[in-house]
């Protein structure tokens, strides 16, 4: 595990002037420096009270994102909310963004953005198992709009070319389709997910023939057929909870638990990718400053600057 120590002690606080123009427009509302320590603070307590929270917080931020940009929308409430939608049902942490959300409103009433407290939240976390440090640009606005119906996110059993085109509609090339699925290395899945891979791929009645033989029985123990679907197994076994290369080095041997993360290694361009960052190929990639690369770039996708937003008094709800 990672100790507090690996936090990087210089925050970067910029105002989002630095982000291309296809990602957002100028702002030059400025900003403290208060963030960073006190967001720093309500990550660490609540990832060692239930270190959960770190795969919980990434993955929010991700469905963040990919939804209407990375604007906290996934945060707001709403009986038709971005929340209510079925990929989302599972997402939690959200009581760790609104505790910090609440300590910076005391201190800095209306100055930090939910969308920045998100996105600071889940770097911090990604550090605490291990991971890299990156820059967290601010200066992100919280959108208005949150709706289920908007809803469209990566799924489960998608082939590398619907993966490609949903990163290439964020802007995010086929690099960071690999090294942001990686991710998973500190991820976990509910057994509802993904069963029928395990037990009856495709009506066939048997597991998907491209899983390792070994591996079935071992998901099977874990996510038996008639058990609960909300059961969560780690998708990194061998190495959970820990930020590392395991996930990689396991869809080598058919050890992908999701059918599109073990696409990942059977096609030849996103293997190649793998194998790099596993540096079992030239030029090799290091697995993590090129997932702290592609964070920092996910993370400015579609901000909401000047009139498109506003900061929230609390993340669950509009002003």
């Amino acid at each position: 595990m990672a100790s507090v120590t690996n936090f990087n002690p210089h925050g970067v606080f910029l105002p989002l002037f630095l982000v291309l123009a296809a990602t957002a427009t100028a702002t030059t509302r400025p900003y403290p420096f208060l963030p960073r320590p006190r967001v720093r603070s309500v990550v660490q307590s609540n990832y060692f009270t239930n270190p959960a929270n770190a795969p919980g917080i990434l993955r929010m931020h991700f469905h963040d994102c990919f939804v209407r940009g990375c604007d906290g929308s996934i945060l707001l409430d709403g009986p038709n909310s971005e929340k209510t939608a079925i990929p989302n049902q599972s997402l939690r942490g959200f009581n760790v963004i609104e505790e910090a959300k609440t300590q910076l409103e005391i201190a800095c009433p209306l100055t930090v953005s939910c969308a920045d407290i998100l996105a600071l939240a889940a770097r911090d976390f990604v550090v605490l198992t291990g991971g890299p440090w990156w820059p967290v640009l601010l200066g992100r606005l919280d959108g208005r709009i949150s709706l289920a119906s908007n809803v469209d996110l990566p799924e489960p059993t998608d082939s590398v070319a619907v993966q490609k085109q949903r990163f290439a509609a964020k802007y995010l090339n086929t690099q960071d389709l690999v090294v942001l699925a990686a991710g998973h290395t500190i991820g976990t899945v509910g057994c509802g997910v993904f069963r029928d891979r395990f037990f009856n791929y495709k009506n066939t009645g048997s597991p998907d023939p491209t899983i390792n033989p070994n591996f079935v029985p071992q998901i099977q123990s874990q996510c038996p057929l008639n058990g609960n679907a909300a059961t969560r197994v780690t998708l990194d076994l061998g190495s959970e909870g820990q930020f590392d290369t395991s996930y990689l080095n396991n869809l080598r041997f058919g050890r992908g638990v999701l059918e599109s993360d073990q696409f990942l290694w059977n096609d030849p361009e996103t293997r190649s990718i793998v194998e790099r960052l596993l540096g079992l190929r030239f030029p090799f990639l290091p697995f993590g400053p090129e997932f702290a690369r592609s964070m920092s770039k996910m993370s400015l996708t579609e901000v909401k600057t000047g009139l498109d937003g506003e900061i929230r008094r609390v993340c669950s709800a509009i002003n």
